[in-house]
């Protein structure tokens, strides 16, 4: 029988995080979901024309890369990796499922999400996937990391609109 990480526990443990995270860093990105059934492709399944949902405004921290840039015979090319850093909460309040291909704007700039880390658990339990009796309300998953790279904004299709 487990001692720790019941709801009451996860229920302080979200609460304190949510006030770091909406009021003390307050970081919010633009968060656009990628929809995969409106692409057009062409006869050898590549996609001609992508379409995004977005941006939903999400609260997150945010692990930033250091600028590096290249040098070929076409120019200088800039790229950076960021760490995005959601609270599951969150998340499932804006009903968002983060998914490799998705795009973040942050700063101005569009980062393509590659990786999908949802492994921070909350007394090393999932409550999801409890294989003994009694467990089922122990632990949660409590954080979503999103492993990302610069993007250009002309690949993507996003474009401004004017006001």
């Amino acid at each position: 029988m487990a001692l720790f990480g019941s709801a009451k526990d996860i229920s302080t443990f979200t609460g304190m995080a949510r006030e770091v995270v909406e009021n003390i860093v307050s970081q919010a990105v633009g968060y656009y979901k990628y929809k995969v059934d409106q692409v057009d492709v062409n006869v050898y399944g590549e996609g001609m024309n992508k379409y995004f949902i977005g941006p939903v405004l999400l609260n997150c921290l945010i692990e930033r890369g250091d600028f590096e840039s290249t040098k070929d015979d076409f120019g200088v090319d800039i790229t950076r990796n960021n760490t995005f850093r959601f609270l599951k909460y969150h998340l499932i309040q804006a009903n968002v499922y983060p998914e490799p291909g998705d795009v973040i704007m942050y700063n101005e700039d569009y980062y393509h999400v590659d990786t999908v880390n949802e492994n921070q658990l909350i007394v090393g339990k999932d409550s999801d996937y409890s294989y003994e009796s009694g467990l089922s309300n122990f632990g949660t998953s409590f954080s979503v990391l999103l492993e990302t790279h610069l993007s250009s904004q002309e690949p993507l299709g996003i474009t401004k609109n004017r006001l």
